[in-house]
């Protein structure tokens, strides 16, 4: 089977390995549709396990079944986590799945942007699901990155009513935007420093968005009633976008730092004067537990989230490498999505 070997982000090769063997209580997948997520192009992070293949926002066909599968038949749609939890160990019984040993050593063979993947019998026991009949493959691949996003939101403790601030406007911070303006957020404020991605924050829900640069403080408080914002999700590794989240929030509120920072970046907090008496919560969140997944499936089916129009491009599996380099880019995209069937 085809698959696109990345070695960087300039350099992913369209290669032929076998096909997987499949095991008891595993699938054999046919992907077709797989986003470019933007942990892809992360380069510092990525070339260090190079060569490999990528891609785990994926949706699909079961092409064939492992002994003892049940739950699901060839032909069924379905998308799958890549990283599933044990549900059992002590980080998975108080609510911090993704801290859980087995989700960091679960994964497909080999990954998403390829013609087949197996899926292990663990991701199959509590990953899998089936697309609803409303959706096509291209927004179910979303079921990822809006399951992390719901995780985020349920981590901050955001609710109806809440301001937000997003900082860095990719497809998490658009993501974020989006289903905080559909679930009854009260002023959002996004700062992005491409002009394409500000107009877009826009056009899903954000009140107004702002260049880096401007004053975010000001702005914040002006519409919101003389209120920094409740939330401030840092959808963005920048260092300066560090330093502008711990400005611009409300006494009481939390900022959760979604994305990584490149090595080495540190932060300076102000115990005095940025905790004491505030009540100011800094937190993070990372990747999506199976219930995230589920709940995540379910909201693309019914709520109005338009995350079709948030994809820019499409490729077949050959222009996987053009596909990275526009997502590195990060001008005139959101969505990158990958068609391996193509």
């Amino acid at each position: 089977m085809r698959v696109a070997m990345y070695y960087n982000n300039q350099d992913i090769r369209i290669e032929e390995v076998p096909l997987p063997q499949l095991r008891p209580g595993e699938i054999l997948m046919k992907i077709r549709a797989s986003g470019i997520c933007g942990s892809d192009v992360l380069e510092w992070y990525r070339i260090k396990k190079a060569p490999l293949v990528l891609g785990h926002e994926i949706a699909g066909d079961v092409e064939k079944v492992g002994e003892g599968v049940t739950r699901f038949k060839k032909g069924d749609r379905i998308v799958a986590a890549h990283h599933v939890p044990c549900n059992t160990c002590r980080y998975c019984l108080t609510g911090h799945h993704t801290a859980c040993d087995t989700l960091r050593s679960t994964n497909f063979d080999p990954g998403g942007f390829a013609e087949y993947v197996r899926l292990p019998a663990i991701n199959v026991d509590r990953g899998v699901f089936l697309i609803p009949e409303e959706l096509s493959y291209e927004e179910a691949t979303f079921h990822e990155p809006l399951g992390c996003v719901l995780r985020a939101q349920r981590i901050a403790g955001f609710s109806p009513g809440q301001s937000l601030l997003v900082l860095g406007c990719g497809v998490a911070g658009l993501l974020n935007i989006h289903l905080a303006r559909v679930s009854g957020a009260g002023k959002i404020l996004a700062v992005e420093p491409v002009e394409y991605r500000r107009q877009a924050a826009k056009n899903f829900g954000a009140d107004e968005a702002l260049e880096p640069d401007e004053d975010i403080k000001s702005r914040m408080v002006r519409i919101n009633n003389g209120r920094l914002a409740d939330v401030v999700m840092v959808c963005t590794g920048a260092e300066k976008a560090q330093l502008q989240a711990m400005k611009n929030i409300e006494r009481g509120g939390k900022v959760l730092f979604f994305a990584p920072t490149a090595v080495g970046v540190t932060v300076p907090v102000s115990i005095n004067d940025f905790f004491f008496r505030n009540d100011v919560t800094l937190t993070t969140s990372y990747g999506a537990a199976p219930y995230d997944s589920f709940l995540s499936l379910e909201l693309l089916r019914s709520a109005p989230l338009k995350v079709k129009e948030m994809i820019t491009h499409r490729f077949p599996l050959k222009e996987t490498s053009l596909g990275f380099q526009i997502v590195a880019n990060g001008l005139d995209s959101i969505k990158v999505i990958i068609e391996p069937q193509g």
